[in-house]
């Protein structure tokens, strides 16, 4: 028995949910109100310690971190493998699979903070907590927007990650090998949130970042993007296009694109 312990915008839950819309594996999903404090209940902490989303309880057992929840699936569900079988092509993925966690999670969420969410009320959230560098480098942005120094740390990260893909995509359907893969599938929740961002121009036709909007095209007809369309939250969704807008002159002068 599966149960995913997710949230419908969280780009890691919607890693995971893509894996398994792919794979066509069945499960019962809990769906968590992070701004409400879900992730906080001693019940959630008993299941993740780190008290974010996804957790995947396989059979009363959890298992944490999104990349490892994929590469799990791929393992217990090898029918329709999400890895290629050549060791050194199976390597190359690992390369896409780590850079969330090498900083690029970090620089697209406190873009998305940035551009549409710091409008919100949402500092409560961290009154209670320890302080962190995390938590004061999102409080700049916060405070602060575009014009935060973290935002100019931050952006090379995101044109960084399109102009490696786009180098790829250029002469390939798919960042590794000839299928889609979890080097695809790492990717795809990051440049679904540019776009609801409301920033699609950045791979528009004269953009050297095009090659990405074909990839994206092909994500689309893939059934595992089920994984994100079904979850959409038209509330999130129209918050984000309307103040992406206005944030796009400023951001096409920071990426001079």
């Amino acid at each position: 028995m599966l149960e995913l312990y997710h949230n419908a915008m969280s780009v890691c839950a919607q890693k995971v949910r893509v894996v398994l819309a792919e794979k066509g594996i069945a499960y019962t999903g809990h769906a968590l109100d992070i701004r409400a404090g879900d992730c906080r209940t001693p019940q959630y902490l008993a299941l993740n310690p780190n008290g974010v989303v996804p957790t995947l309880v396989v059979n009363g057992t959890p298992i944490i971190e999104s990349t490892i929840i994929c590469e799990y699936l791929d393992d217990a569900f090898p029918e329709v493998s999400l890895r290629p079988a050549d060791p050194v092509a199976r390597a190359a993925m690992r390369l896409w699979t780590i850079k969330p966690d090498a900083g690029m999670h970090k620089a697209f969420g406190l873009l998305s903070f940035a551009v549409a969410f710091r409008h919100q009320n949402i500092t409560t959230q961290f009154a209670n907590r320890k302080p962190s560098e995390a938590i004061l480098d999102l409080m700049s942005v916060i405070e602060h927007g575009l014009d935060s120094p973290e935002i100019a740390l931050r952006i090379g990260a995101v044109q960084k990650l399109l102009a490696d893909m786009s180098a790829r995509l250029s002469n390939h359907d798919w960042l590794v090998g000839d299928a889609l893969s979890l080097a695809d599938i790492a990717m795809l929740p990051y440049v679904c949130r540019l776009r609801d961002l409301g920033q699609s121009w950045l791979w528009g036709e004269e953009s050297p970042y095009a090659p990405v909007g074909d990839w994206l095209d092909r994500c689309y007809a893939k059934p595992g993007y089920a994984g994100i369309a079904d979850y959409l939250d038209p509330k999130y969704l129209g918050l984000m296009e309307l103040k992406g807008r206005e944030a796009e002159p400023k951001l096409r002068a920071l990426m001079a694109v």
